[in-house]
């Protein structure tokens, strides 16, 4: 009898060992009611363990080099959770978004303003009109535009269509100056790209 007991308790412990090496290895193990892998190893241990129970008195031991059995609610000894070891699959932080001045340039100085309006007058008077400062303002604005849509040429010129406009011209210039007015700007005032 007592033969038996211990060959079904080594066998029982054998396959649990067993389930919990091969299932922290691979991570394929199916989990069983309690979520643990080694509680469905253990309920695919051979029935015989199960019928054979100890007589009175008697205590049952691991076998010399076994492991002990987990608790049901927790992982094998040994064993690292899933996920643990998958730290470095958390999100990255999400950009700052830039500030809102960037590509704005500082107002210029008394000779830069001089140069930007003389180009700006180059173009068509009319797109200064006699207010240098309203000129800088919007050339400053245009700048930023730059900055934010570097590639974009058809969304540049739009937008200094916009920009620029007196009575005389309400749309704007027109595509031909509006390009002219980019390039004047890229040559005076603003950062280069």
């Amino acid at each position: 009898m007592r033969t038996r007991l211990l060959a079904a308790t080594l066998t029982a412990f054998a396959a649990v060992s067993l389930a919990a090496c091969s299932s922290s290895g691979s991570g394929t193990a199916t989990a069983g009611a309690t979520g643990s892998p080694v509680a469905s190893a253990a309920s695919t241990a051979p029935a015989a363990t199960t019928a054979s129970t100890p007589a009175a008195g008697a205590t049952t031991a691991p076998a010399p080099g076994a492991s002990a059995p987990a608790t049901p609610n927790g992982p094998a000894s040994g064993t690292t959770s899933p996920g643990a070891a998958d730290a470095p699959n958390t999100p990255a932080p999400p950009k700052p978004a830039p500030p809102t001045d960037a590509g704005l340039p500082a107002k210029p100085g008394d000779e830069a303003t001089a140069k930007l309006v003389a180009a700006l007058e180059a173009i068509d008077p009319a797109i200064v009109g006699g207010k240098p400062e309203q000129a800088v303002d919007r050339a400053r604005n245009q700048c930023q535009s730059m900055y934010q849509f570097p590639k974009d040429r058809a969304k540049l010129v739009e937008l200094a269509n916009q920009r620029f406009t007196d009575a005389g011209h309400p749309q704007g210039f027109g595509t031909e100056k509006a390009e002219k007015i980019i390039d004047a700007l890229r040559a005076t005032l603003c950062p280069p790209a």
